[in-house]
């Protein structure tokens, strides 16, 4: 068995903050109508959405702050967009308030409302009242596939890997966890001399209803760590029975959710271990090589602007694409070398290493993207003038 080089504990926080986590969870079956939603302000402070939820005598039994992914699904239930849901609740909270509990009574529906309950643990708190955070307001037929039944299932087989993987970031946010690892070994030289790449492989997860768990290849530029995702299926997995929220899951006894949950485990296992090949890395190492005599004719500034319209990027994005042309042009492989396809994926891929978590894997399908471009889309890169 191998081990997983731990920079900066980077590995070691990434785990404690999952068992952390796992260790505050609690889910909650409720109709609607057994909910209040109250706002809470004071002074400057940003307003404080909560979710009460009530015995059968109207006392509070639970109250639970709602965080951002919480409100947003509570308004799309309510058929409500939300920026207009943050701007009623934040100015005109004793007006909006009773809408909701309005819609809640008229329109009942049963939710799971996933939570991290205080430090007690879910114990009974001040008053009898419990009291914890809502990260989540999903259907009662949601399939649970949290964030320890993935790093269980995959850890071993990063260990036993002969890809000797290190760490490059874990990230956990309110919507996603993210892990990206890249190996010691399977490495080589992409569009240029110098342009040192090496294998990626990457996991991330939502417990909330923000995508399926997802394995997938990473292909790292060494130099600066851009991380490049391809979209080949077959290399990029997309496990899709996770998340489905079907109307059989309901009626399974909890020993056949385990089963469900159990195979999904060994998914994972099974993509993890074959996922770190050495073929498909060939594989764009010469499509990188390919790239690389895909140079342009015209204007760096244009082609720029030509790539962003080809990707349908905002004005901001394209500008972040050409800071990352700035990074890339001075870089090993690529100072003094002709602009070419591969520079610009590593342009792209360069806005990546200052995005947010949750922004990331878009950047990073986007170089995928870039580097498979059909010909008459880089045409109108390349001769941009």
């Amino acid at each position: 068995m191998h081990t997983i080089e731990n920079q900066d504990r980077t590995l070691s926080r990434f785990i404690e903050t999952i068992q952390e986590q796992e260790a505050r969870k609690q889910d909650y079956l409720a109709n609607t109508a057994q909910l209040q939603f109250r706002t809470i302000s004071e002074n400057d402070a940003e307003p404080t959405s909560q979710l009460i939820m009530e015995a059968s005598n109207g006392l509070p039994t639970t109250i639970l702050d709602c965080n951002k992914v919480a409100r947003d699904q509570i308004a799309a239930k309510a058929g409500i967009d939300v920026r207009t849901f943050e701007r009623f609740r934040t100015y005109y909270p004793q007006q909006f308030d009773p809408l909701i509990n309005e819609v809640f009574q008229r329109e009942p529906a049963q939710r799971m409302i996933r939570t991290y309950m205080a430090s007690n643990n879910g114990k009974v708190g001040v008053g009898g009242v419990n009291r914890g955070t809502a990260r989540a307001v999903v259907s009662d037929k949601f399939k649970t596939f949290d964030n320890t039944h993935l790093v269980k299932a995959a850890l071993p087989q990063l260990l036993d890997s002969d890809a000797q993987w290190k760490i490059v970031s874990g990230d956990v946010t309110d919507m996603r966890m993210y892990l990206r690892l890249k190996s010691e070994v399977i490495t080589g030289e992409g569009a240029a001399v110098g342009d040192l790449m090496a294998l990626g492989i990457g996991l991330s997860n939502s417990e909330v209803g923000h995508g399926s768990v997802n394995i997938f290849q990473l292909f790292y530029t060494l130099a600066c760590l851009n991380g490049m995702q391809t979209g080949n299926n077959h290399r990029s997995t997309h496990i899709t029975s996770a998340r489905a929220e079907t109307d059989t899951w309901g009626l399974l006894t909890d020993e056949a959710k385990d089963a469900d949950n159990r195979a999904l485990e060994l998914k994972v296992r099974d993509l993890v271990g074959g996922l770190a090949s050495r073929d498909s890395f060939d594989e764009v190492i010469e499509k990188m090589r390919k790239a690389s005599e895909d140079t342009i004719t015209g204007s760096s500034n244009e082609a720029v602007e030509a790539l962003g319209k080809v990707l349908q990027l905002t004005k901001k994005d394209t500008k972040n694409i050409f800071d990352g042309l700035l990074a890339t042009i001075g870089q090993a492989g690529y100072a003094g070398n002709p602009v070419s396809r591969a520079t610009m994926v590593n342009a792209v891929t360069a806005v990546a290493n200052k995005a947010q978590p949750d922004e990331v894997d878009d950047w990073q399908r986007l170089g995928g993207r870039v580097l498979d471009l059909p010909k008459s889309d880089w045409q109108r890169v390349a001769m941009a003038a």
